[in-house]
């Protein structure tokens, strides 16, 4: 039957940008590598050119360097050209992957947008504004009745400035009649009432060592513990 039909090709898939991109830098690596050898080989040949003498050894030398020369040259210009080509993967890379993230954003902005409009089927304005008019009653009603709550009582409405200026003028005359010549109220002045104890012709209090008349010279006379002379043990006795 395969002879007839034929077998079903199974076809590789492509490669990525990225499975490109590293193949080509590989060779970019390998050519480069071989660049590093003939520089290599070029400063060899650099070193004999010098050592030999003018002649068909020094022109064979510098032959031999021309073809490694050129090689270089060769190899040079192909890993430019490889470079170039991965400079171009990578920003095709580049613009790839800002596709997926500009996708992945729809995405997430379709997905945020579905949500927010079955939010807003739950939320309506005049539902707030009745909720703000409610609150807004409530704190006239508050304030009112702390106001009726602070509320005075028997206290007169009918006084008008006449009154209040009455009221002032005899407050300063009574405060005149209260003050001295230096203009601070007599209740502030010091007292200048004379003390009657300067008056009294009074004893010194007693000291708690004075000797009694009759006692012995240079013995103390006996106290009590209230500095008084204290009577002899004898007397009690009687």
């Amino acid at each position: 039957m395969k002879r007839i039909f034929g077998a079903k090709n199974n076809k590789e898939p492509p490669p990525s940008i990225q499975d490109a991109s590293d193949r080509i830098n590989k060779r970019g690596e390998s050519v480069e590598d071989k660049v590093k050898r003939l520089d290599v080989e070029l400063c060899k040949y650099k070193d004999q050119i010098k050592r030999t003498r003018p002649g068909p050894a020094q022109e064979a030398i510098k032959a031999r360097a021309m073809r490694v020369l050129k090689q270089k040259k060769m190899y040079e210009g192909q890993r430019d050209m490889l470079y170039n080509q991965t400079f171009n993967l990578d920003q095709v890379s580049f613009a790839a992957e800002g596709l997926k993230d500009a996708q992945q954003t729809m995405t997430a902005l379709k997905s945020a947008n579905k949500e927010l409009k079955g939010m807003m089927k739950t939320v309506k304005i005049q539902d707030i504004d009745n909720l703000q008019d409610e609150m807004m009653d409530l704190m006239d009603v508050s304030s009112e009745i702390q106001e009726t709550l602070g509320r005075s009582y028997n206290v007169p409405d009918d006084i008008d400035e006449d009154d209040l200026m009455g009221e002032l003028d005899a407050l300063e005359a009574d405060m005149g009649n209260d003050t001295e010549a230096d203009g601070v109220p007599s209740y502030l002045q010091p007292d200048t009432e004379p003390d009657l104890d300067e008056g009294l012709d009074l004893p010194p209090p007693p000291s708690g060592r004075t000797t009694t008349t009759g006692a012995q010279p240079g013995r103390a006379q006996p106290e009590d513990e209230w500095g008084l002379p204290a009577v002899p043990n004898a007397s009690l006795r009687g």
